[in-house]
């Protein structure tokens, strides 16, 4: 595609600011997500801080030129959550947060010396474009479900007759508030001009979140449930914790996970030390598959493979390290995030100060409170709107990887088939607490059965 902005290119300093913005705003809410999933000390803001970390590290390893951000890895959630099983203090969980993450981060490193020594032809040919481009369209195909089960919620919760708290928006009050959302980045992304162009999420969150507070406060001011989107609540817990107005209404030391941390080494055990390396270790591995397939994705979208320069050593210990970094401050490993990587193919920003630039202002979002509380009462519904966008051009940009395939031959086409059903279908494989995601899945499916056919002649 053309890029409106290389990798070695720096725009102006205010474009790069909104630039950066943007970038934030693609990842931000899944980035949030996780910690609030896992919860027992993990907050918002501290795996923002972590995602900038890691982001930096990242950027670092790879000589500024692989232009994606980290964020909070959804892969791991089964590892962070046996990190607290079996009634353990949240000090030693948090402690085994951070192991875990040191542990998986050093399969990254063992795979990169690995293919230091070897060299990364025998992954191509392990992984042509048959192979990887499906496990890329898959990557985005199979987050449809999030996206349109956002797309139908608001952030406000009610009780019910039974006392049980439900959703108080109506799901066709918040499908208009993601469709608003959808309608404006994309009119934004084809017909704008200049820098509409190039910050059509910003634009269309913004239309959004303003069509979704109309319809807060008509609902409060009515009385309809069924009109209230936005949880404003939110700015209240966030910034008036203490009761009033004080330092941390506007600024706030976000609550660092190795803080607390280190008050639980007293604790640790080598049975618990196993159980960190069974939870996080076998997924390592499985990410490393998404891995590849994400930058064999970015390669395609900037023209360049990113697996031979800078290389795909450095962008695993890039990936590893920065996970551990990103633990070290907020609990969560983090990994290369497709909303990024879809953020650079729609905008044609392929400018990597800006993934700079973004890591900065995420760290610096962790200690602003209106920013943070801003950034949490995002209604899902306008979220919804956004990731239709960015998990469709995942999607589409995985298919067009398929434009070089020969797909009358057999060969090409079970293997391509046996990709997209087995991941579109969520076929997934459990060994007791690990987890081989549906992904990983059809991956190892798709090279077997290329590999089994490749003798064949067509």
């Amino acid at each position: 595609m053309q890029l409106t902005y290389q990798i070695s290119d720096k725009p102006k300093t205010p474009q790069l600011i909104i630039f950066a913005l943007q970038q934030m705003l693609a990842i931000l809410a899944a980035t949030i997500t996780v910690p609030i999933i896992i919860g027992n000390g993990l907050t918002p803001a501290a795996a923002m801080f972590g995602a900038g970390v890691g982001t930096i590290v990242y950027w670092l390893f790879t000589k500024r030129k692989s232009p994606v951000f980290l964020g909070s890895s959804f892969a791991f959630l089964g590892s962070m959550s046996a990190a607290f099983a079996g009634g353990i203090s949240m000090q030693l969980g948090l402690l085994g947060l951070i192991i875990g993450a040191g542990l998986a981060g050093l399969v990254y490193v063992l795979i990169a010396l690995i293919i230091k020594g070897v060299g990364v032809g025998w992954l191509n040919r392990l992984m042509p474009p048959v192979v990887i481009g499906p496990t890329v369209a898959i990557i985005g195909l199979s987050l449809a479900g999030n996206a349109v089960g956002d797309l139908q919620k608001g952030n406000v919760t009610v009780l019910n007759d039974a006392g049980e708290s439900v959703a108080a928006a109506s799901p066709y009050v918040a499908i208009c508030c993601g469709l608003v959302t959808l309608i404006v980045v994309m009119l934004c992304s084809t017909f704008g001009k200049k820098m509409t162009r190039l910050i059509p999420f910003i634009i269309g969150i913004l239309a959004g979140y303003a069509v979704a507070a109309v319809w807060t406060c008509i609902g409060y001011s009515a009385e309809i449930d069924a009109l209230k989107i936005i949880n404003f609540n939110v700015f209240k817990e966030y910034m008036f914790a203490d009761g009033g107005i004080s330092l941390a209404t506007f600024f706030r030391v976000p609550d660092l996970v190795f803080l607390e941390a280190l008050k639980g080494t007293g604790e640790f055990s080598g049975s618990y030390f196993a159980t960190l390396f069974a939870a996080y270790v076998p997924v390592a591995f499985v990410v490393f598959a998404e891995h590849v397939a994400d930058h064999k994705n970015l390669s395609s979208i900037i023209g360049k493979d990113l697996l031979e320069d800078p290389g795909l050593t450095r962008t695993l210990l890039g990936d590893g390290i920065g996970s551990i970094a990103g633990a070290f401050f907020g609990g969560c490993p983090n990994t290369t995030y497709g909303e990024s990587i879809a953020c650079v193919a729609i905008t044609g920003n392929a400018s990597s100060i800006t993934i700079l630039w973004a890591a900065i202002g995420c760290i610096l979002f962790s200690f602003i409170t209106p920013l943070v509380a801003f950034v949490a009462s995002i209604p899902s519904c306008v979220m919804g709107g956004v990731c239709i966008a960015l998990y469709g051009f995942i999607a589409v940009s995985g298919l067009k990887m398929l434009h070089e395939v020969d797909l009358n031959k057999n060969r090409n086409l079970f293997t391509a088939s046996v990709i997209l059903i087995a991941g579109i279908g969520g076929l997934s494989i459990s060994f007791g607490a690990v987890t081989i995601t549906s992904i990983a899945t059809a991956l190892i499916l798709g090279i077997l059965t290329n590999c089994m056919l490749s003798g064949a002649k067509d």
